[in-house]
């Protein structure tokens, strides 16, 4: 159970802190929720505490372990497949694992994409959520800002 100040990461939307724990009746049923809100906009998301855990809401990580996918972003293998459906579903897993350095490589393998072949709309909008997601907890695990490490993501690439 995570408390209020905790810093989390949601495997979908990103890195936040928890800013409360609130009770809400949705569907006719009370449930506590976390709130969320996530660091990178004013966005606020709401997770059900009871189903947290499925969800994939974890804490951030160390400062020392962003530092490592930062590092290690330059150098990730990449296996383009060149079937659009199938590439899809691999990078969709790969965020939805929540695991910083499988995103880091759906951000790498797109950006490869992008440069190379251009992207689909939807790889667009991805690469737009993936970016967020793996810079928004980067941010928070280094207490330093979202263009710093935007532009050192730029640079490993």
């Amino acid at each position: 159970m995570f408390s209020i100040g905790d810093k989390v990461a949601h495997p979908m939307h990103g890195a936040g802190i928890i800013e409360d724990i609130v009770e809400q009746k949705m569907g006719g049923v009370k449930r506590d929720y976390y709130l969320l809100k996530l660091s990178t906009n004013s966005m606020q998301v709401m997770v059900p505490t009871s189903s947290s855990v499925e969800i994939g809401l974890r804490p951030v990580v160390d400062a020392q372990v962003a530092a490592e996918v930062l590092d290690a972003f330059h150098d990730l293998a990449i296996d383009p497949d060149e079937n659009w459906n199938r590439r899809y579903r691999e990078n969709m897993l790969h965020l939805k694992s929540g695991d910083l350095m499988q995103v880091a490589q759906v951000v790498k393998s797109l950006m490869l994409r992008e440069r190379e072949k251009g992207l689909s709309t939807g790889e667009r909008k991805m690469l737009c959520s993936a970016k967020q997601i793996l810079i928004s907890e980067i941010v928070l695990a280094q207490k330093t800002s979202y263009e710093v490490i935007e532009k050192m993501i730029a640079e490993a690439f």
